[in-house]
């Protein structure tokens, strides 16, 4: 198996055995750059980055150049004819025929999946509103391969903004498919999103515990912020003594990691910086006995979560995760395009759940409930599609932004007949008369009579 015309949307759309195929690459490319320098020749690149972007654009663009390649750029909203209110649809299928790889960044939920849909050269998510970032999460695991040597078992606290940081929510996911110990301290009304902490639970196989499940007390709270929840690898031997970081008896080196994120204000409405309480990572921080082995990493940029004074602490990583950025998206641009082949073998994960969701498209019933998803956006040639992750009860998770939605009603449009979303079985979700509706009210609205069992 290979990488050639794939997409990466998601962190899921890579393998623990394709991802460690890229880092290897990536540490070939970092030993001698200029022997690959001709590696994409008469390629072509666009980077389409309709948010801002510092550190990503430049690192994707100067991959593409240091493989010889070209690139075409669309720096913000302004310079492109979606200003004028052309479809992310129409974007996909121009810039498709001009190019062989997309690189994009979007503020809705779900665009770069949707691009796939409708160009036919790989597409690379850069960051899509808050949902992830897979390429800043490879660049985060490289550094841990580099630094520690290994992630299986680490234990990495997770602190700030997790409610939108979309690096979080790609890393969380790779942290877990790699066995790792998570700890999860969000400043105050920044919590880890509802659909982050599901997927966790039904896809890997380790432990998540939130906070009034285990009889754990934070420690300097005011300091360092409240323990949301941790999530504890299956992996022996592991036993909540090894998270000593959130009891009252603290041990040196609790933590390997301590990943710090900034408040996305540009996810809010009200940039209520006050009721976040974020900590501050200093030397006074770093000095507590937990922090003493801990290398601090941020995906940046940095507001002032971070002291300047700890630049130079050798502990410091998120210049090294910056500089990473290239060597590490020269490896998967190369892997995307074919100019490199590797054979990558797959095997067994012992801590990911092996899934096979059945896909619901909603026609005429629920839609996603997130407004920032692109299903929401581009209403005009999108229809709603989901994977039924649970049915009984009934939850559905978006295609494109994967949010879930727990629909109340579920009904057949040949007998225009509406029953409880969890009465149907397997068997009938491959029933292309299934309809999936928000509320019995919402089903009523569309014609169709309740099943017995339904209260009105």
């Amino acid at each position: 198996m290979g990488l050639k015309n794939n997409s990466t949307i998601t962190i899921d759309d890579l393998s623990n055995w394709e991802m460690e195929a890229i880092f290897s690459l990536a540490d070939e490319m970092a030993s001698d750059t200029r022997a690959y320098s001709d590696l994409c020749k008469g390629l072509v690149m666009a980077s389409l980055f309709y948010e801002p972007s510092t550190r990503t654009r430049l690192s994707f663009e100067t991959a593409m150049h240091r493989l010889g390649g070209s690139v075409v750029t669309a720096a913000d909203v302004s310079s492109s004819s979606i200003s004028k209110g052309e479809s992310l649809a129409d974007t996909a299928r121009v810039v498709g025929s001009y190019v062989d790889i997309i690189v994009i960044r979007h503020p809705w939920e779900g665009a770069a999946r949707a691009m796939t849909n409708y160009t036919g050269v790989p597409v690379i998510n850069a960051g899509d509103g808050s949902h992830e970032h897979p390429t800043q999460t490879l660049c985060d695991l490289y550094t841990l391969r580099k630094e520690k040597g290994r992630i299986e078992e680490l234990t990495v606290a997770l602190c700030g903004d997790l409610k939108s940081g979309r690096t979080v929510h790609s890393l969380t996911y790779a942290l877990a498919r790699f066995g790792a110990n998570i700890v999860f301290i969000p400043s105050k009304g920044y919590e880890l999103p509802v659909n982050v902490r599901e997927k966790i639970r039904r896809e890997y196989t380790g432990s998540l515990l939130e906070a009034d499940q285990v009889d754990i007390k934070p420690r300097n709270s005011d300091e360092f912020g409240a323990l949301d929840a941790i999530y504890q690898t299956p992996a022996e031997p592991h036993q909540l003594a090894l998270l000593t970081d959130v009891k009252p008896e603290i041990r040196p080196g609790s933590y390997d990691v301590l990943y710090a994120t900034r408040l996305q204000r540009e996810r809010y409405t009200d940039n209520d910086e006050a009721k976040g309480g974020f900590v501050k990572v200093d030397r006074g921080l770093l000095k507590r006995p937990e922090f003493k082995q801990a290398l601090v990493m941020h995906p940046l940029p940095r507001l002032d979560e971070i002291a300047y004074d700890l630049d130079e602490d050798p502990r410091s990583m998120y210049f090294k995760q910056a500089a990473y950025g290239v060597p590490v998206r020269m490896a998967l641009l190369a892997l995307l395009l074919g100019t490199v082949q590797r054979t990558i073998t797959e095997g067994p994960n012992p801590f990911a759940r092996p899934v096979g969701y059945p896909k619901y498209k909603s026609v005429q019933g629920v839609r996603c409930g997130n407004d920032s998803c692109v299903s929401n956006q581009e209403t005009a040639y999108i229809v709603p599609e989901f994977w039924v992750v649970s049915e009984k009860p009934a939850v559905l998770r978006c295609v494109y932004c994967e949010e879930e939605t727990r629909p109340q009603s579920a009904g057949s449009s040949r007998t225009r007949i509406f029953h409880k979303a969890g009465l149907f079985s397997s068997r009938r979700l491959k029933d292309s008369n299934l309809i999936y509706f928000e509320s019995h009210q919402q089903a009523q609205e569309k014609g169709f009579r309740p099943d017995y069992r339904v209260k009105s």
